[in-house]
């Protein structure tokens, strides 16, 4: 898979994204847009992978959307301006599609994030299952600062991982949120000296991650999405159905437990490909 903007490597059922624009700040140009979800959807479609991490190169993660997104879709263009706005609004949809690719996957993804996380990051990084940073990392919800409304995820998944009261001086001021305050309000899982130990460390997360079943981990995924976004008693009816469904005690289960008794590790089939539900 190659990309302009990122690097896709597939180790050990493990997809490492690397955003590769250190010299431009790994700013979210055009291409990002397209490119990122359709490598994470071919990473899912394929069963190509059982955890994808996204990290990055150079000093910061990244400074966010680049302001060729803006002049890109066509909204300088004259027209009426009822038509206009309604361009406007499926651009900033497909926008959010690009980001609600990672939480939408069947597997986890997690970040690994160094240096500035600076707007359509920050956006990005609230759409990751896991997030981790290195000591001198940031969080900017940047786009207040340069006057208008941060609207690719940030304000909607933000509140959902911190208290919601910090979520919004975070959004009114723009201010920086640094590593140490990301750990204490729960924002990050851990800190770490440097990017080099901090990759090591998450691909080791990942690598416990991929050896467990790749459907038991979906379902995980799956149960935790549901839950955030509904009521107690409807997750609960939902789980009961996923596991009447998805539940097979004769296959990884099974696994598990002989693995146990022959003093190795388990193996699992992959998770099935999908395609298009009507082929020709």
């Amino acid at each position: 898979m190659n990309y302009s903007t990122f690097s896709v490597t597939i180790n050990e059922h493990i997809a490492h994204i690397e955003l590769n624009r250190p010299d431009e700040l790994n700013t979210m140009v055009p291409a990002f847009w397209r490119e990122l979800p359709e490598a994470v959807r071919k990473i899912d479609r394929e069963a190509a992978a059982r955890v994808i991490v996204i990290s990055s190169t150079g000093k910061h993660f990244s400074a966010g959307m680049d302001l060729a997104v803006f002049t890109s879709g066509g909204l300088e263009e004259e027209a009426e301006l009822g038509r206009k706005h309604e361009r406007l609004r499926h651009m900033v949809l497909e926008l959010q599609d690009s980001f609600s690719a990672l939480e939408n996957c069947r597997i986890p993804v997690l970040a690994a994030i160094q240096g500035g996380c600076i707007g359509g990051a920050v956006d990005m990084t609230t759409a990751c299952d896991c997030r981790y940073i290195t000591e001198e990392g940031f969080f900017t919800v940047y786009e207040t600062k340069i006057g208008m409304t941060a609207d690719v995820g940030t304000l909607q998944r933000l509140p959902k991982l911190i208290p919601e009261g910090l979520a919004r001086e975070l959004a009114y001021t723009g201010r920086r949120m640094y590593a140490d305050e990301a750990k204490a309000c729960g924002l990050v899982n851990q800190v770490f000296t440097d990017q080099q130990t901090m990759l090591a460390e998450v691909m080791k997360i990942a690598k416990e991650m991929a050896a467990n079943s790749p459907l038991a981990v979906s379902g995980c995924k799956e149960m935790i999405n549901y839950t955030r976004d509904h009521s107690t008693a409807d997750s609960l009816r939902y789980m009961s159905i996923w596991q009447t469904g998805m539940f097979q005690p004769q296959t990884d289960m099974m696994e598990c437990f002989t693995a146990k008794m022959e003093k190795r590790e388990p193996v699992f089939a992959e998770l099935c490909k999908i395609g298009p539900a009507i082929k020709e």
